[in-house]
């Protein structure tokens, strides 16, 4: 691998975006560019900067009474052809531009460009995101040095077009089993097929409406849907087990035990086991420091439709909402891509409130 190059982080951030997506960071490969964000970091008198694993941590000390809390991952998915960076017209290419190097160009940018801003502020650049949650950087910060993220408001700068979007829905998965008897299939009356059985599951997937609850005046939208789909045992065998796997994507207002025990009187008469599950967050807006980040970005804020780390801030007591410049619905495409204007506009706000009083 070539060696990587220092990190301008006084010049433009379009090219210091580029800059970081052509370090490689594949989540779990992080190291060299953690090591290229501390380098950057160390330097600067006014930050106070903590090495932990692929997770670099930046903070300011200068006595304010509030303290935001700025954080990016800096892993992305694998690769797709997608490195080196190339730039056409005002759209940069490139793995992790939209999700989400260029909102952690951003932080980085405000970091070297705010030696004294209005509020105390702390940076986190974390790894891990992209894979399973027990491997989560900033999960980790969580239970090991939950003082690292202590704040009255949190940005995660997770792409969403530049507006903000307040909270995060919950997510669980389940594993919804049918069983049988096992028979030959030229003597099918002998057995009871498990395949055969699900399908009532299936019918009531059809037929589910979804909730659209408003949380904080945010609207949410859920969905309970079947994601997998696993049984058989051989081209002569009728199945004795059929397991239809579910996710269920669910609003704030419901806990993981509450949307755990809607789930089962979903498919009540079923076995139901759970797989996978974290709750969400509600919309972190009704805070003093959150309404003046509000004003200062502008637009109208809306509900996050995904799970994002938001909800770890929320479990620790962390007001937090995502915001970044990069689309959403770019993200993990071999085409992504971000608008160089974009990012530009996403630093200027950010600039604006945590340089206002």
């Amino acid at each position: 691998m070539s060696e990587t190059r220092p990190l301008d982080l006084t010049g433009d951030v379009g090219l210091l975006t580029a800059a970081l997506v052509d370090v490689e960071s594949v989540s779990g490969g992080e190291k060299a560019l953690a090591d290229a964000i501390e380098t950057a970091l160390a330097p600067l008198a006014h930050l106070t900067v903590v090495r932990d694993g692929e997770a670099v941590v930046a903070r300011t000390d200068l006595g304010h009474a509030e303290r935001v809390v700025v954080a990016g991952h800096i892993d992305t998915v694998p690769l797709a052809g997608n490195l080196p960076s190339r730039v056409e017209g005002d759209l940069l290419y490139g793995c992790g531009t939209s999700d989400m190097k260029s909102g952690v160009a951003v932080a980085l940018k405000l970091a070297a460009a705010l030696p004294s801003p209005a509020r105390d502020v702390t940076y986190v650049f974390y790894d891990c995101e992209e894979i399973e949650a027990a491997r989560n950087g900033l999960g980790r910060l969580a239970r090991t040095r939950p003082e690292l993220l202590a704040g009255d408001f949190a940005v995660l700068m997770e792409p969403t077009g530049g507006e903000i979007e307040g909270g995060c829905q919950g997510t669980l998965r389940a594993e919804v089993a049918a069983r049988g008897k096992r028979s030959h299939s030229a003597r099918s009356w002998y057995g009871v097929n498990a395949i055969h059985a699900v399908a009532p599951v299936l019918e009531r997937l059809n037929s589910y409406r979804a909730r659209e609850p408003v949380v904080d005046g945010l609207a949410y939208h859920e969905g309970l849907n079947a994601v997998g789909i696993t049984g058989g045992v051989a081209g002569n065998v009728i199945p004795d087990e059929c397991v239809v796997t579910v996710n269920y994507r669910f609003a704030p207002d419901r806990s993981l035990e509450e949307a755990q025990r809607h789930v089962r009187e979903v498919f009540d008469g079923y076995e139901v086991r759970f797989t996978d599950g974290a709750p969400g967050a509600r919309p972190g807006l009704t805070h003093p420091v959150a309404a003046a980040f509000a004003r200062a970005v502008g637009g109208t804020p809306r509900a996050k439709l995904g799970w994002t780390d938001v909800s770890l801030f929320a479990r620790l007591g962390v007001p937090a909402v995502n915001y970044g410049p990069g689309d959403p619905n770019l993200a993990h495409q071999a085409d992504e891509h971000v608008a160089l204007g974009a990012i530009a506009a996403c630093e200027r706000n950010m600039l604006a409130w945590l340089g206002a009083p």
